[in-house]
């Protein structure tokens, strides 16, 4: 396969978002500014910024910043190390606007494919140009002018299509399970919410309980009525100590091996170890970060982060770690500052159900979640045989119609 050297700059133009005032920021609205809160850099995906409130704009910008469906974008900042070179797809055309710390990249059609820009952007090569060139302050910045002047070697047009089309199928493969999950997910959380907020789980004639006319007590804790003969009782005298275990440091992280470890991101698992004198392997565990109030289902042995993440296991018959995930998923964890949120959760009263129906519940959902669990992994080959092929294609030691059947 031969290869030709450019700039980036001269087969793709790079614009800067606009700059947007702040007394325009809203908690609704039509329209949502984009950030690098947008970037799921770790799966080199496009994500919904949940860190704040404000992110819809009403006031007015010019309609070239309007994005539309399809378009590709990268950071210009870097508030995590490892977001410069990022990449993500816009999912949705006249939603969002593009801001001044995110740049859009637009393809000469006759030289570069759409889809080959979208992971020649993210890749290696030209992950470590913009990081070489990166301006160093507080947070690192890069510019359009830097991106474009970023070397790379890309075949012709029709291999650059072939290529994207092989990484783009391992990519909706990923996508599928991720879609998949949150349907498993949501499911889970729909049946707690009938059973365990509502009470409406089957009586003993397989009828909604509290829409049966089914007794309910008055609970004071709880300022509610629930099934007679269930109780309350503060989070941590149902908690379970778990064992102390070495917390990796970041240096520590390897990009693929055989145990996640885990923090209190949105992605959670962060990198692997290799090693099993420090893995946690009683599971299913419930992480609870302690900064961010995130909670995250574990079902596989797993080593911690150098962060504040708690693992919570329950010790009542009545509470599985199923239960105990949707339960405190479910919970508003007042905000009281950094470090402070595990004080809070235990002092919270959780239900104790019925033991029966508890265990009922447990055998509904823990088929679902063995499901999760097992998409989660499927993902985490599929990225490491989309990583692994990435800088092959790219620089030409594998081809799509003849090496790559024997890769």
């Amino acid at each position: 396969m031969e290869l030709k050297k450019y700039e980036l700059g001269e087969i793709l133009d790079v614009t800067r978002g606009a700059s947007l005032s702040g007394e325009f920021y809203a908690t609704e609205g039509e329209y949502i500014r984009l950030t690098c809160g947008n970037f799921d850099y770790q799966n080199n995906c496009f994500k919904e910024n949940k860190s704040k409130d404000n992110l819809y704009y009403t006031g007015d910008f010019r309609s070239e910043f309007l994005m539309e469906k399809g378009d590709i974008i990268t950071p210009l900042t870097e508030q995590a190390i490892g977001l410069l070179g990022s990449t993500a797809i816009i999912p949705e055309s006249s939603k969002y606007i593009q801001s001044q710390d995110v740049a859009k990249i637009i393809c000469k059609k006759d030289l570069l494919d759409k889809d080959f820009a979208f992971y020649l952007i993210s890749s290696t090569l030209v992950k470590q140009q913009l990081s070489a060139a990166a301006q160093q302050t507080k947070i690192r910045h890069t510019s359009p002018d830097k991106i474009k002047d970023c070397t790379v070697w890309i075949p012709e047009l029709e291999e650059q299509k072939r290529i994207s089309k092989l990484l783009r199928s391992l990519d909706r493969k990923i996508e599928l399970n991720r879609a998949i999950n949150q349907n498993l997910e949501a499911m889970a959380k729909q049946l707690y919410d009938y059973w365990f907020v509502q009470f409406d789980f089957p009586n003993e004639e397989g009828k909604p309980y509290k829409s049966s006319g089914e007794v309910m007590v008055y609970n004071e804790r709880l300022g509610r009525e629930i099934p007679q003969g269930w109780s309350t009782m503060p989070i941590s005298e149902i908690l379970d100590k778990y064992p102390t275990t070495k917390r990796y440091e970041t240096k520590e992280y390897l990009s693929c091996g055989k145990y996640p470890i885990i923090d209190q991101g949105d992605s959670y698992i962060v990198g692997f170890t290799n090693e099993i004198d420090h893995l946690l392997t009683r599971h299913p565990a419930v992480l609870f970060g302690d900064h961010s109030t995130k909670v995250k289902f574990l079902d596989f042995d797993f080593a911690r982060g150098a962060d504040g993440t708690q693992i919570l296991y329950s010790s009542s018959k009545a509470v599985s770690q199923y239960y105990l995930y949707l339960a405190v998923s479910a919970l508003q964890i007042p905000n009281p500052g950094y470090s402070r949120h595990f004080k809070y959760l235990k002092e919270l009263p959780i239900i104790i159900p019925d033991l029966k129906i508890a265990n009922k519940f447990k055998n509904i959902v823990k088929p679902l979640f063995e499901e999760w669990t097992k998409n989660i992994f499927c993902n985490i080959e599929l990225t490491k045989q989309r990583n692994e092929l990435l800088p092959l294609l790219m620089n030409g030691q594998v081809s799509v119609n003849s090496d790559l059947s024997a890769y």
